[in-house]
């Protein structure tokens, strides 16, 4: 965590709504993050994106026993995120619920109604893709997630560029495409970011996705830092 330059990510987090980490894990670990796709017992559930019209690719739910990495991880973000999210709040004029703690805030998304882990992993075969969407999942709703490439684009993958859409009004939406380092992590906004307006801030809505994977095999994990209803 300590080699990402926390303030530039938080400045090119403003101009675009995603930044990149520096490296969070080594190959060896993506391996055996990715390994743990075939370990069903580790799930809630298993969403055929195709099935629900929500592009083409597979991803799973961690149960809330999460694995050690994907839990530390988790863990190790929301501190770093938390100014931030409230930075972003205070311009958007909007209350900042959010705790200093990931276990307060996540015991409020519960008594909410919010129960479910959010943790993805997601697989992402030759033709698949994934269609620009928010991860909201309820009333609570944290404004940044993470998302860390598991595997080598170039090598073990080409295309599934991850995508991001800025629905800008009264113009043209503007997007940006970034290929996933393996091992490193992209934060992204999961609905809006602040946008300098003349009347002050205001929010510029936005979604995400993955770009047609040409080739190979991708994986990602997803860090989401609230719980779904």
């Amino acid at each position: 965590m300590d080699r990402t330059n926390w303030p530039a990510l938080a400045a090119e987090l403003d101009l675009y709504g995603s930044a990149p980490t520096a490296q969070l894990l080594t190959p060896a670990e993506c391996r055996d993050l990715s390994a743990l796709y075939e370990k069903p017992e580790l799930f809630r559930t298993t969403v055929d994106m195709a099935r629900h019209r929500f592009g083409s690719g597979e991803y799973r739910y961690f149960t809330h026993d999460l694995p050690a990495p994907v839990a530390a991880l988790r863990a190790a973000l929301y501190p770093r995120l938390l100014p931030i999210a409230r930075d972003w709040a205070a311009r958007l004029g909007r209350p900042a619920p959010w705790p200093d703690a990931l276990d307060e805030w996540l015991a409020r998304c519960h008594e909410a109604g919010q129960e479910r882990s959010a943790q993805i992993l997601l697989r992402y075969g030759e033709g698949d893709w994934n269609a620009l969407h928010r991860d909201v999942f309820g009333e609570l709703v944290f404004p940044l997630q993470v998302v860390i490439g598991l595997d080598e684009y170039g090598t073990d993958y080409t295309g599934g560029e991850f995508l991001m859409v800025e629905q800008r009004p009264r113009a043209q939406s503007r997007g940006t495409a970034t290929p996933l380092r393996q091992g490193h992590g992209l934060v992204f906004t999961t609905r809006d970011r602040p946008v300098r307006s003349k009347r002050g801030w205001s929010a510029g809505a936005m979604r995400h996705g993955v770009s047609t994977v040409r080739s190979g095999r991708r994986h990602a994990l997803g860090l989401v830092f609230h719980d779904a209803s």
